[in-house]
């Protein structure tokens, strides 16, 4: 299928576009800055360049013309509660619409764990603005008729692949740990191969299940 990600220069974004490659689908990448177009290419995307803090609903549709899923891997990067907002919030429900009016189906999140109206962030931190637009960006996408997936990882390594993983929703007692991003590449392609995985929200460690084993069980 053809595969759209938003936040293509991220690296999770980077280390899931081969696995997709890989995989036989097609992936083209939305990038804010033209100097990441070769990184974007070397890792097998068509890169696209285009702000989605300026793109409104028919012009992002237009991007994911085509495409049969939607992968939000953007980000603000936290500092700017503004930025935040406008990155986290307010371009990804964009984007949830235009997956809508373009006819992509699919759509896969990456969120963090604990996201949620019942987060918990204090008013004065500084996670908050992120914690809110985030959590508002979730229930968005939960309230669409989009194929959708949330997929909420804990605090992000650079570790090398485990290739397993825990998940709170098959076993309650599961907290927030800490899950390589090579590892949240593996569970954006794994969800993309999985459809009956459906309308699921997936808060996910570093764990000693399999992925596929894991998600397969979530998806019943």
């Amino acid at each position: 299928m053809k595969i759209t990600i938003v936040g293509g220069h991220g690296k999770v974004a980077l280390l899931a576009t081969p696995l997709l490659v890989r995989a036989g689908h097609q992936v083209q990448s939305i990038i804010r800055n033209p100097a990441h177009q070769a990184d974007v290419a070397a890792a097998g995307a068509t890169p696209v360049v285009g702000d989605v803090t300026a793109l409104d609903v028919a012009s992002l549709a237009r991007l994911f013309e085509g495409a049969e899923a939607v992968v939000w891997s953007a980000g603000a990067g936290g500092g700017d509660a503004a930025r935040t907002k406008a990155v986290d919030r307010d371009a990804a429900i964009r984007t949830i619409e235009a997956a809508r009016t373009s006819g992509a189906h699919r759509y896969v999140m990456v969120s963090y764990f604990g996201a949620g109206p019942d987060h918990g962030v204090p008013a004065g931190s500084s996670f908050r603005a992120y914690a809110d637009a985030k959590s508002d960006a979730d229930a968005a996408l939960e309230a669409s008729d989009l194929d959708w997936v949330i997929l909420r990882p804990s605090t992000l390594t650079l570790d090398a692949l485990v290739g397993a993983v825990e998940v709170r929703q098959l076993d309650a007692t599961v907290r927030a740990a800490k899950i390589s991003r090579a590892d949240v590449a593996a569970l954006i392609a794994a969800v993309i191969e999985r459809p009956s995985l459906s309308k699921a929200i997936v808060e996910v460690n570093q764990g000693s299940t399999q992925i596929g084993e894991a998600l397969d069980a979530l998806a019943g």
